[in-house]
């Protein structure tokens, strides 16, 4: 049985009731935007509303695209999928939607056709799927779908999507024991600053947008950097554990809109955010970090009458936090 299958049975009958309110009176921040990204690697959506599982928003880093040996494609070596833009309905982001027959995912790329994906499950299996340390099998989304994505990339390729009803993805232990994954990097959650953004741009002469760090909460009210700090907070209600800084790879140089790889952000990253500026003592002095890898502390939680969902304008406050990055887990 999943983890969501696990909380919504641990939940039902239960009598709700509410979180205890948070110690401090007014909040720290505030959500700004939230993004959620389908397909990894792809373009991401900005929605007002999402649904909290265990393992991320739904439907984030649901689907994955891989090569003919069911490795991963992500943007660090196929900078193209940054152009694919992912549309789904509406409703998909209500708590109580019912998936019909005629409800699609619309993938739309350049010099592409648009490709409607069917969000009730396929039938076939594929096997041998990997991404990152996690193998195994996962539903195939079919053959148009994979000739899509071929045509696309220019090479064999297939789309696949997480098959939650055999398949478990353990999140590292080390940093948070017992949550689990989808197609994620490593954590369900990632959530960054607008401050952060605006910090780092000051230092660019040509400013970068978010969507370059593809956070999942983008939080706006907060010093610069305060979210490394981070390690629990409450979201409206909802508890989450800052659980490790972010190391940032080669995306953030990827421009999003022309896929094309750029010498900035990363470079100012080395110089303002690396493990050397951060973390002096500490392991990975070449490494740079920005945003907090997170996890929902669901174990925690009833589910609510109005829905385990995170809205744009929802309260942050702080409920533990570290003195410095230093002292941050990274």
């Amino acid at each position: 049985m999943d983890l969501w299958s696990r909380f919504t049975r641990t939940s039902k009958g239960l009598e709700e009731q509410e979180s205890s309110s948070p110690s401090q009176s007014e909040p720290t921040a505030k959500i700004s935007s939230i993004f959620i990204y389908p397909i990894k690697s792809c373009r991401g959506i900005s929605v007002s509303k999402a649904p909290l599982t265990p393992t991320g928003f739904k439907w984030d880093r649901n689907w994955l695209v891989v090569n003919s040996r069911g490795r991963a494609y992500t943007q660090r070596v196929e900078p193209k999928l940054a152009l694919v833009e992912v549309e789904l309905p509406t409703e998909a982001f209500d708590e109580g939607f019912d998936i019909k027959k005629d409800s699609f995912m619309v993938l739309k790329a350049p010099g592409m056709q648009p490709l409607n994906i069917c969000l009730s499950k396929p039938h076939e299996v594929a096997d041998g799927v990997s991404v990152w340390e996690w193998n195994g099998s996962a539903w195939d989304e079919g053959a148009e779908a994979s000739q899509w994505f071929s045509d696309y990339l220019g090479k064999p390729s297939r789309l696949v999507r997480f098959n939650n009803d055999s398949q478990v993805r353990p999140v590292d232990p080390d940093y948070a024991k017992g949550h689990q994954i989808m197609f994620s990097d490593c954590f369900p959650f990632l959530l960054a600053s607008q401050e952060s953004l605006d910090a780092v741009n000051q230092h660019l002469e040509d400013p970068v947008p978010i969507n370059r760090f593809r956070p999942n909460i983008l939080v706006e009210g907060c010093e610069p950097f305060s979210e490394d700090l981070w390690t629990e907070i409450k979201i409206s209600s909802f508890s989450f554990l800052g659980v490790k800084l972010c190391s940032r790879c080669k995306v953030p140089s990827i421009n999003q809109v022309t896929a094309i790889s750029e010498p900035e952000p990363n470079q100012t990253l080395m110089k303002i955010r690396s493990g050397k500026v951060l973390r002096p003592k500490g392991k990975d002095q070449n490494k740079t970090y920005f945003g907090q890898n997170m996890v929902w502390n669901w174990r925690d939680c009833y589910a609510k009458r109005n829905g385990n969902v995170l809205n744009v304008g929802d309260p942050v406050y702080v409920m533990k936090k570290v003195t410095s990055a230093a002292e941050a887990a990274a």
